[in-house]
């Protein structure tokens, strides 16, 4: 079993149990349609980051305030904003696939989560190549949501990103991005070499969730 085949099993919820193999077959079908479908782009910039006494992030004119985050941060002096998505097509094949087969559609809601961050990580290794050869080395990528970051940071990143221009990635009032399947992250770069810059779970302080990979 392939690591997006895994994650995809993860993102269903099966924890450390098996996928029947109706699963098995229903996964493979959803990752072909994809690669037919699915359109990834992305955006990233690199800004000066300060961190204050008083615990606060400053990333140009963004001003954020996580026990999390600056944990994730720390020994840094730069960070990378990235958004990325899979393009409306993929919004268009999950709304198709609820019509008709609603089993079909969450299997397919699990795989495009899993084939968008295999993406993010391969993006996430091109921009950390290119950035070690000025001396610097990236942390794991840290997205709005995960502890005590709050989501509504998701529309300053997008702003600083112009993500609706860049990718074609909008926001909701209610934070919801469009298309879906997309994100925004930090990626704190600092001199100090970490280990393997893993994304999500390895970051993230809810231990009970489902979802977990660790």
């Amino acid at each position: 079993m392939d690591r997006r085949t895994r994650e995809a099993v993860r993102y269903l919820g099966y924890g450390r149990n098996a996928a029947d193999d109706r699963t098995l077959a229903l996964i493979n079908d959803a990752f072909a349609e994809l690669d037919r479908s699915a359109a990834p782009k992305s955006v990233c910039r690199i800004f000066d980051l300060e961190q204050t006494a008083d615990g606060r992030i400053r990333i140009g004119t963004m001003e954020i305030k996580s026990t999390s985050l600056s944990r994730n941060l720390k020994g840094c002096g730069s960070v990378v904003l990235f958004g990325a998505t899979l393009g409306e097509e993929t919004d268009r094949l999950i709304r198709r696939w609820s019509v008709t087969d609603m089993a079909k559609a969450v299997v397919l809601q699990a795989c495009a989560a899993a084939v968008l961050e295999e993406y993010c990580d391969a993006q996430q290794k091109k921009i950390g190549q290119e950035l070690e050869s000025s001396g610097l080395y990236l942390r794991p990528r840290f997205s709005p949501g995960y502890g005590d970051f709050d989501i509504s940071y998701q529309a300053p990143i997008m702003r600083m990103l112009d993500c609706a221009k860049t990718i074609g990635l909008t926001m909701t009032d209610g934070f919801m991005m469009t298309p879906t399947k997309s994100v925004t992250a930090l990626i704190g770069a600092g001199t100090g070499k970490e280990r393997c810059p893993a994304a999500g779970c390895e970051m993230c302080e809810k231990t009970d969730c489902e979802y977990r990979r660790i």
